[in-house]
């Protein structure tokens, strides 16, 4: 069985151009969920999927095991384009087994460690799962925009330290066999879905400016610098 991580990174970024290898804490983002990829051992290949040959250049140059660039076609890296497209496309053109499995990650959430991704393969495993997806626990009350709570009573407010939260996709890490993501036209959540529950903290995904002061921050408190 073969365990692919697929990165897909788009040359052209409106809100924050070339974000991808834009440097955060000295490295180039898509830098940190390669790295992370790399470094697991339970992952056989990381794939970085781009556009750009900047940025394909920029990954080489890292020099990582298991790293390999696919030229993903321009048609499936536009504003518009749903990362169904282009997983369907690489796994069109590169067989592999039905069993193997397949780890999207996203550049745009650096904070990803190696450890989730152990993490979210052992918590499929465990619940005999045909798909996964990482989450964080928000513990925020909402509303519909016709004035009806969500997750709460609001006659019987909770405190926060009493309130079990709502859990949240962040963006991080999905998993599915390739078999399944075939089936199912390159959507990979399926059947049974596990939910690996991680940090708050990494709930923050670089999409617009601000978003890049945050992740800063967060970086600074939570990475170790990368000689």
């Amino acid at each position: 069985m073969t365990n692919i991580a697929f990165i897909p990174v788009r040359g052209d970024s409106k809100s924050i151009p070339m974000k991808n290898i834009k440097s955060l804490m000295m490295k180039p983002l898509v830098y940190w969920a390669t790295k992370a990829a790399s470094d697991s051992p339970i992952i056989d290949k990381v794939i970085i999927a781009t556009d750009s040959e900047q940025i394909k250049q920029t990954v080489l140059s890292f020099n990582l095991p298991k790293v390999e660039v696919y030229d993903r076609d321009p048609k499936n890296a536009q504003d518009t384009s749903p990362t169904a497209d282009v997983v369907l496309e690489y796994l069109n053109k590169v067989r592999y087994n039905d069993d193997d499995l397949f780890f999207l990650l996203q550049a745009t959430s650096p904070l990803t460690e190696t450890q989730h991704i152990t993490g979210i393969y052992e918590k499929m495993m465990t619940d005999n799962a045909n798909s996964a997806l990482s989450v964080v626990r928000e513990k925020r009350f909402y509303w519909t925009e016709d004035g009806h709570p969500i997750n709460y009573d609001y006659m019987n407010r909770p405190r926060r330290q009493n309130f079990a939260g709502t859990l949240m996709e962040n963006g991080a890490i999905y998993l599915a066999q390739v078999g399944n993501i075939l089936k199912n036209n390159g959507i990979l959540l399926c059947e049974k879905v596990s939910v690996y529950e991680m940090p708050t903290y990494t709930a923050v995904e670089i999409d617009e400016p601000d978003d890049w002061l945050i992740l800063e921050a967060l970086m600074f408190k939570y990475k170790t610098p990368t000689p």
